[in-house]
Formats: structure tokens, C-alpha cells, sequence
């Protein structure tokens, strides 16, 4: 029965039968393993070693007896190098969208989210169709390499004393060069475990956030708002309505100097000249966010509960224990509290639950009936006029909103434009700016294009807010503008910190005496010089301020 399982696999004459197929197996054996080295590394120098797992694995199917065991040692050494290249490849991927490596304890949530950013840019059919080919790369690597174990095994094996001593030469040159410590290329080692130690990484990394998550733990237990709590919390905005409102990736390469960033500094400049007009003045900071690149609702839920939130893992508990939030004072000091979630498109029970929202919109209940721009369901400027009209600003009853404009979402592209705000109706108007849109496949291949597809993103969401504030009068508004997080790599660049502009902007002059001791800067755009909290942070000192 083992002679006849072997036929499926043909090798006569040892490594000289079926020269061609066991060439490949060889070449599949030496370089598969490398390639999770080439995806951490970036470099194909990653490409020069021997790599240790095909040792290893050789001299295991040379000393096991049957099939069955040599089918489960290629398997597991398949496995191995399949798991390595993935972890790689979400190493790469995280690494270069939110600037963290994948994490096995805490990421399983994070991949449906980027499941759900690639159908909002391809569709669900495109989106479909590159989760099926990359299941099948998958299924099919492994299936690969595992064959490729099997053959070169048996082609070692039917060599004889040859074929077990030059695997044993094979194992000897290695353990010499990883004795050596030999380089090829400096930082590359010829002694290579580069799938195996991505998996190690990936598991080590894993225990770590464990230890982090106990951490948290300790400080979610202490929240000085709920020991001491403000005898009168936010008394000091008594009868004015108050936003915060999110700018996607407005990061703080977006207030830099740069050829990319010219559009956003000529709208914070006209910007400037609006707010003059209208009597707003401005004081600007910046924050540190826990986050780059996406994962939004990190930054929201630090900003809002003073603790800093920076996985899925510690989000999701910090909704199960509870925490005070900016939207809980205010609701309990007698505002009306909204938050305005235009790309949401499922129920939010954590909206009242945790954050302590009355009301919320999103793409369900806005009315909008025009195109989605990308991941953004509407524009920036639609969500203004939609949170203006239902809001009730001149209502009795003060409000307290946060609202989320992410016209500047990655993929930066189609790109609104502004029209007459009697224009607006339920979006349709929008309806023929989709088309003039760049393919965001096609606008990513230059990654100058895509910096400059972004300033033009930033520039817009900026546009609508300060046309928002021209066209509607509003003589008690305290609007609080702030970056999510930096922008991905791609745009903020590698050496990039996790800083965001900050500014305050309103028209009684009250409300900046009571932030005085800040020290912000006047104005929009924050200097280099300007102060710098962690986004966590933000909470309690804004609470003080404003309380009695």
C-alpha cells in the first residue's frame, strides 16, 4: 500500500529522476521559507540564506518511517511557513495602514474592518473576489510546499547513504553559519528561521498584550471623575451648544509645510479670514492620539473617557466596565446629546450605553439618497446641514454633539465638491461627482499622487466646516476640531509621530479666559512649538476647566 501512495509522487533514480519537478520542489523549499524575511524586512537580501525550517524539516521526513508521518511532517512544516508568510503579510499590511504589527490576541475584528474599507472601495463583488483568490493563494501555498517536502524527501531518500549525507552536510553547514553568525547582507543572517521566527514574534507579541491588558485593567479601576465627581460639571458652558468634531486623518503632516499640504494651508488661511468676519476666535494644540493610520474609534473612546484606548482589545473592555465620558457630564448637566456617525450602517447600542448619546445618526436615518464617496456614505458637508437641521441649535435645551466627518478617508478618492448649501436636498445632487473620481487602485499605484489626493480630502472636510459657520449663524456654538490620527504611512511618512491638531474654536471670549492656563496657541494651525497632551488627557482638563 506505501509503494502504491508513493507512485502519486514519482521519483526514479533518486534526486536524478524527474529532474525538472524535484528542481522545483528544491526552489520551493529554499525560498518559501524566506519570504516572510522579505515581507518584514522589505528587502529582497531576505532572499539569501538557508533557511532553517527546510533543514529541519528534511531531516525529519529522512528519519520517520511511513507515510502517513511524512504526510503529517511536510503538513506541519506547510503550516508553519504558510502561517509565517501571513503574519508577515499582516505584519506589512497593519504596519503600513495604522503603524502597529498584527497582533494575534486583539486584530481578528481589525481584518472585518478592512474587509469592510476595501467593499466600500471595490464594491462587494471586488471585495468578494480578493477575499476568494486570497484564500485560495493560501490553500494553495500550502498544498504547494507541502508537496514540494514530500517530493524532495523521497528524491534524498532514494539517493540512499548519499542522499542522508548530504542532508546531513546540509544540517552541518547551517548549524556552522548560525554559529558564525555569517551575513551575506549586514542585518540578514545566512542561518535563516525567518518563517518560524515571525511566528514566534507573532506569539510573543500576543503574550505581551496579555500583560498589557492587566495593565489596563488596574487603570480602568481608577477614574478620578467617578471618585470626585464636579459639583457642577460644565457650568462654565452654560447655554452654549457644544461639538466635537472628528476630522478623519487630519494628522499633523496635515498643518506642515509640503507640496501636498498647500491646499490645507490655503483653507486655514481663508478659514482665518471667516472666522474674523463672523467673530469666532481660535486657540490650537495638539494631541497624541493612540492610533495611526485608522482604528478611529481608539482615538474617539480615549478622547471621551480619559484613558488611553489603543487595541480592539482594551475598546471592548473599556465598553464592558464603563467609564465617565465628556457626552455622560454633559448629559447629566441637562444638555441633549447627539452623535452624528454618517459611514455607520448597523445598530451602536454602545452610543447610549457607554458614551451617553440621546440620539444618534447615521446612514440609516440621515436621508441621504446620493452616492457613497469611497468608505464616506456622504459628504462632510451634507453631515453639516443634516446635524444643523435636526439638531435644533435655537431649541431651549442646549446640545452636546459629537460629530464624525470622514470625507477624508482613505481611499481619498472620488472627492466631493461643495455646492449651494439650498442645493443640498437629500444628496442627489452629488450624484454625477462620483464618476469624476479617480479608481482608488489606480490613484494608490504613486504615492505622490495618493499625498496629494489626500491634502485635496483634508482641505474639503475644512472647506465645509468653515462654510458651515459662514452660512449659519450661530452666536453660541463652542466647536472643538480634532484629528482622529495621522494619516497611513504612505502620507505621513516613516519617521511620522501619532500628534493631531486640536483647536477650540467659539465667539465668547469666556471660554478661552477658562482655558488660559493652557497656553494654546491663537489661531488654526498649531506651530511646532504648540502644546502637545495625550489625546487621554483632553478629558479632565477640559472637565476642569469647565466645571465648578
Amino acid at each position: 500500500m506505501a509503494r502504491r501512495r508513493e507512485a502519486a509522487f514519482p521519483v526514479r533514480g533518486g534526486l536524478r529522476g524527474g529532474a525538472p519537478l524535484t528542481l522545483i520542489a528544491c526552489t520551493v523549499l529554499l525560498l518559501a521559507p524566506l519570504v516572510p524575511g522579505v515581507l518584514s524586512t522589505g528587502s529582497p537580501a531576505a532572499l539569501v540564506g538557508l533557511p532553517g525550517e527546510s533543514v529541519v524539516a528534511l531531516v525529519v521526513l529522512l528519519t520517520v518511517a511511513g507515510s502517513v508521518m511524512q504526510r503529517l511532517t511536510a503538513g506541519m512544516f506547510a503550516a508553519v511557513v504558510v502561517a509565517g508568510i501571513l503574519l508577515a503579510a499582516l505584519d506589512l499590511a497593519f504596519r503600513a495602514t495604522i503603524d502597529r504589527p498584527f497582533n494575534l490576541a486583539e486584530d481578528g475584528g481589525a481584518i472585518g474592518d478592512a474587509f469592510g474599507v476595501v467593499q466600500d472601495a471595490v464594491g462587494p463583488v471586488g471585495a468578494a473576489v480578493v477575499v476568494v483568490l486570497i484564500a485560495a493563494a493560501v490553500v494553495g501555498l500550502g498544498v504547494v510546499v507541502a508537496l514540494s517536502a514530500l517530493r524532495v524527501g523521497r528524491a534524498v531518500r532514494g539517493e540512499g547513504p548519499r542522499g542522508r549525507a548530504a542532508i546531513a552536510a546540509l544540517a552541518a553547514t547551517w548549524v556552522v553559519f548560525s554559529l558564525a553568525g555569517s551575513h551575506v547582507v549586514a542585518g540578514t543572517p545566512v542561518a535563516a528561521f525567518r518563517a518560524g521566527d515571525v511566528v514566534v514574534a507573532a506569539s510573543e507579541r500576543a503574550a505581551v498584550s496579555v500583560r498589557e491588558q492587566q495593565a489596563f485593567e488596574r487603570a480602568l479601576a481608577t477614574d478620578p471623575l467617578a471618585s470626585e465627581p464636579p459639583a457642577q460639571p460644565m457650568a462654565g458652558l452654560a447655554g452654549k451648544d457644544v461639538v466635537i468634531a472628528f476630522i478623519e486623518s487630519y494628522g499633523r503632516v496635515a498643518v506642515e509645510p509640503s507640496p501636498f499640504t498647500e491646499d490645507i494651508a490655503r483653507t486655514l488661511d481663508e478659514g482665518a479670514g471667516t472666522l474674523q468676519r463672523e467673530g469666532y476666535a481660535a486657540r490650537s494644540a495638539f494631541l497624541t492620539s493612540p492610533t495611526l493610520g485608522g482604528v478611529s474609534w481608539l482615538a474617539h473612546a480615549t478622547l471621551q473617557s480619559g484613558l488611553r484606548v489603543d487595541s480592539p482589545r482594551t475598546y471592548d473592555r473599556l465598553l464592558e466596565h464603563g467609564r465617565s465620558t465628556i457626552t455622560g457630564l454633559f448629559d447629566a448637566a441637562g444638555w441633549r446629546t447627539m452623535a452624528v456617525v454618517p459611514s455607520n450602517k448597523r445598530e451602536w447600542p454602545e452610543g447610549e450605553a457607554f458614551y451617553g448619546f440621546d440620539t444618534v445618526l447615521d446612514s440609516r436615518n440621515m436621508g441621504y439618497r446620493g452616492p457613497a464617496f469611497g468608505y464616506a456614505r456622504m459628504p462632510d458637508q451634507y453631515t453639516w446641514k443634516v446635524f444643523h437641521d435636526l439638531s435644533d441649535l435655537d431649541g431651549a435645551q442646549p446640545v452636546m454633539a459629537e460629530i464624525d466627518f470622514v470625507s477624508s478617508h482613505t481611499p481619498w478618492t472620488p472627492l466631493p465638491r461643495m455646492v449651494p448649501w439650498d442645493d443640498l436636498g437629500d444628496g442627489s445632487v452629488f450624484a454625477d461627482q462620483v464618476a469624476e473620481g479617480e479608481s482608488p487602485v489606480t490613484a494608490w499605484t504613486d504615492p505622490e499622487h495618493a499625498r496629494e489626493l489626500y491634502g485635496e480630502s483634508v482641505a474639503y472636510s475644512l472647506e465645509a466646516l468653515f462654510s458651515y459657520l459662514e452660512t449659519f449663524e450661530q452666536q453660541d456654538l463652542v466647536l472643538i476640531v480634532v484629528g482622529d490620527h495621522q494619516p497611513a504611512r504612505i502620507v505621513s511618512g516613516r519617521d511620522a509621530g501619532y500628534d493631531v491638531p486640536i483647536t477650540i474654536i467659539a465667539k465668547d471670549d469666556a471660554v478661552f479666559e477658562a482655558v488660559q492656563s493652557w497656553e494654546w496657541e491663537a489661531g488654526l494651525r498649531p506651530s511646532a512649538d504648540a502644546p502637545v497632551w495625550g489625546m487621554e488627557d483632553f478629558r479632565d482638563r477640559f472637565v476642569e476647566a469647565f466645571s465648578r
